[in-house]
């Protein structure tokens, strides 16, 4: 696997500055690409499992950490707080808390649950400078993040069918993840005291990894302070593992926020918080992508789709025609005329795309376009119209593989 700390500025997809400071990236054009493709990816599949979206600050009272618990079990990891107008507001370490509040603010009855409420948002850790490094370790986190609020019976099927979305996002971005994990409380302190409640929500998570048949080890000392976890753990380059996708379960924030809904028999009960997250932070997957594929996205992530190569200036009306059909289609393309040397040169560039256009002579003369696939593969002239209907296809339905011969469906898409 390749460093993305190296690559992902070889590539231009990030950079730092020591003027913003240690853990805090900035995004270039081609990785602010990425990073929107799969944004959107996220939030599209999100609203099809029924999702609705918010926005949340990015900060909050004091108070409200020491009511969800962060503030005892977590502060070591937060940012201190900041005196305004008398109070004190902390940069969140996470977006549960206001996600517990905007279920709060209105009522609830039974037939409204499960509630699905999504948010890619930010979110501060005060890292220390020892651990920091690329995008894998940053201070600044823009998590997919969601919470379901469920009924107990409904607990188990929602975080089967998280599972799943998780499962369904990693064959579309191309990564396998390195293993499952049952992340359980350790010793007594550093986790919120109620037997009981975990009792059950390990009993719930054990249900789900046991029905998924997915092979899964149980790890001590890896839950969230308030509740375990179904921690999805890749390794990157060094061999370093880490966390990106989880699901959780959580009896201790509904208890302390007071959320409630109103059963079938009138009278309040108290929902149970699922807690998950598809790709985990945007930094992080990005990372792991570039030293999965070394650069080489699949192509409905790649920042330039599709490069088109007029092998002289004769055939630039034809290259500009295709190039207009292919932002028609909502496909990144770009041109690679002669001035930028020969054409084994330009092929030779655009190694990284997906799809390199040649049009020579021939092709411009029938208006079509002779495929290379960054896999090495050269296609026989095709119709340009039916080439970028094909690619444009491929994309829509987040496929992996380059191209297929035996033509794409576009109910795939999503």
């Amino acid at each position: 696997m390749h460093d993305h700390r190296r690559l992902g500025r070889e590539l231009d997809l990030f950079d730092t500055d020591p003027l913003i400071g240690a853990g805090l990236p900035y995004w270039l054009p081609d990785g602010a690409t990425v990073r929107h493709t799969l944004e959107e990816y996220v939030r599209d599949a999100e609203r099809r499992a029924g999702y609705r979206h918010v926005y949340s600050p990015v900060l909050g009272k004091r108070e409200l950490y020491e009511i969800s618990g962060h503030w005892a079990h977590y502060r070591d990891d937060m940012f201190p707080p900041m005196d305004l107008g008398g109070e004190q507001v902390v940069l969140r370490p996470s977006l549960c808390p206001h996600h517990a509040l905007i279920y709060r603010s209105r009522g609830h009855s039974y037939r409204e649950l499960p509630l699905r409420i999504a948010e890619l948002g930010g979110m501060y850790r005060s890292e220390l400078s020892g651990v920091l490094g690329g995008l894998t370790r940053v201070r600044a986190i823009q998590l997919n993040d969601a919470h379901v609020f469920c009924t107990l019976d409904q607990v188990a099927a929602e975080a089967t069918a998280a599972l799943g979305m998780i499962r369904a996002a990693y064959r579309a971005i191309g990564i396998r993840p390195a293993r499952y994990r049952l992340s359980l409380p350790g010793p007594a302190g550093k986790y919120v005291a109620a037997p009981e409640k975990w009792r059950r929500s390990v009993e719930l998570l054990t249900e789900v990894l046991d029905r998924s048949g997915l092979p899964y080890e149980a790890a001590e000392g890896e839950a969230a302070f308030y509740g375990p976890k179904i921690d999805v753990q890749i390794v990157d380059g060094a061999g370093r593992e880490s966390t990106l996708s989880t699901v959780q379960v959580d009896f201790h924030q509904p208890e302390r926020f007071d959320l409630s809904y109103v059963g079938a028999d009138g009278a309040k009960h108290r929902p149970v918080m699922v807690h998950r997250s598809i790709i985990g932070s945007v930094e992080r997957v990005v990372a792991h992508l570039v030293e999965a594929h070394g650069g080489a996205f699949p192509a409905w992530l790649a920042p330039t789709q599709l490069v088109v190569l007029p092998v002289s200036e004769a055939e630039a009306p034809r290259a500009a025609a295709l190039l207009a059909r292919c932002a028609e289609r909502g496909l990144r393309a770009e041109l690679a005329g002669p001035e930028g040397g020969s054409l084994g040169a330009r092929i030779r560039e655009a190694r990284l795309v997906p799809y390199q256009a040649v049009v020579g002579a021939r092709e411009a003369e029938h208006d079509h376009v002779a495929l290379r696939l960054r896999d090495g593969r050269r296609l026989d002239p095709l119709p340009a119209a039916a080439a970028v209907d094909r690619i444009a296809a491929l994309v829509a339905a987040h496929r992996v593989d380059l191209w297929d011969d035996d033509g794409v469906d576009d109910r795939q898409a999503g």
